[in-house]
């Protein structure tokens, strides 16, 4: 079996940006671009690509040396560990929508150069950065970098916090299109790229700010030994359809007995909704499971509604076959179950 090949698809030009940083803070970039197996040739080449491995690899390098995660962009430095700060102290937010909110303001606290902001524009969610200071002082080049390394964190952050694809709908920059114009659909896949915009954004569907957050301290601790993979780390899973079913089965539970209804409310076919289930890693049958378990269990331990209620208000059609779901879900009958309250 061949083996894969990393693709190529980061902008030479960054890597030129970190090397420049390194030089301006009085650390020689050789041997960091050694590691990344960089040569100084393929450092000069204007249109030459480096693979994810070797970005984490040279921006690692070269944040430590600093002791610099803005590598020089903002006026003061975001020490090593100040972005894994900003994703612990998001963690405990309800959902994603405060998780990124609380991540904007908590960033304006550390670097007083730009200001990000999360804003609903009817059914699209928009991040966007105001730029305070001079972010070019370095050059086009640091202040391209540092508005694309600012977004990709955050979004990338933002899609592990809710371990979900989020699909951009647009990406835009506020500086001319750059020879490596192309590398942006890779960086900010699924929307429409602009340049000469009025300022950085991403916008994507506003639904996913309403989805819970599904990591904990134990995942943070794992994810900040490799972070620089979030920002180039494309997921498969889209959790968003899987919310919706899931509200559909919660808050429609007498109707939704079967895939035609719950496709008719999601304005889909039922063929669609099997499909794009299969394809977030989910099926049908289990949300129901779920969904039903957690309902039953719930009101058989807070209330005192007989078994044949509890039944009908999940979704089950008699008494019979509801005991013997609940005792297939958590090996206890629902009379057992009400028992150990």
């Amino acid at each position: 079996m061949a083996t894969a090949v990393p693709t190529a698809a980061t902008p030479m030009a960054f890597a030129r940006v970190m090397a420049q940083a390194m030089a301006r803070g009085g650390v020689n970039p050789a041997e960091a671009l050694r590691a990344a197996q960089i040569t100084p040739a393929q450092l000069a080449k204007a249109d030459a690509r480096i693979t994810s491995l070797q970005m984490e690899l040279l921006s690692g390098a070269a944040m430590q040396a600093l002791d610099d995660e803005a590598l020089g962009a903002f006026g003061r430095k975001l020490p090593w560990g100040s972005y894994g700060m900003l994703a612990r102290a998001s963690l405990s937010s309800p959902n994603l929508g405060v998780a990124i909110k609380r991540w904007c303001r908590h960033h304006g606290l550390i670097a007083a150069d730009i200001r990000i902001g999360l804003q609903q524009q009817g059914d699209t969610a928009v991040i966007a950065i105001e730029e305070l200071a001079n972010l070019a002082r370095h050059g086009a080049g640091a202040r391209e970098f540092c508005l694309v390394h600012v977004l990709r964190n955050i979004h990338g952050l933002a899609c592990w916090y809710v371990d979900s694809r989020i699909p951009l709908a647009a990406a835009r920059f506020p500086f001319p299109q750059p020879p490596h114009a192309d590398a942006y659909r890779h960086m900010f896949p699924g929307g429409r790229i602009e340049f000469d915009a009025q300022q950085a954004l991403v916008a994507f569907d506003a639904r996913y700010l309403a989805l819970p957050l599904r990591r904990d301290e134990k995942a943070l601790r794992q994810m900040l030994k490799r972070a620089l993979p979030l920002t180039v780390l494309q997921y498969r899973r889209d959790r968003l359809l899987v919310e919706q079913v899931r509200q559909v089965l919660v808050s429609h539970a007498e109707q939704a007995h079967s895939a035609a209804h719950i496709a008719r409310l999601l304005h889909v076919s039922p063929r669609t909704l099997h499909r794009q289930l299969k394809d977030e890693g989910a099926s049908l049958q289990q949300l129901k499971d779920e969904t039903r378990r957690e309902r039953a269990s719930d009101l058989l331990f807070r209330t005192e509604k007989p078994v044949k209620q509890v039944a009908a208000a999940v979704g089950f059609r008699n008494e019979k076959s509801f005991i013997r779901a609940f005792r297939q879900w958590t090996g206890t009958s629902p009379a057992e179950f009400r028992g150990q309250r």
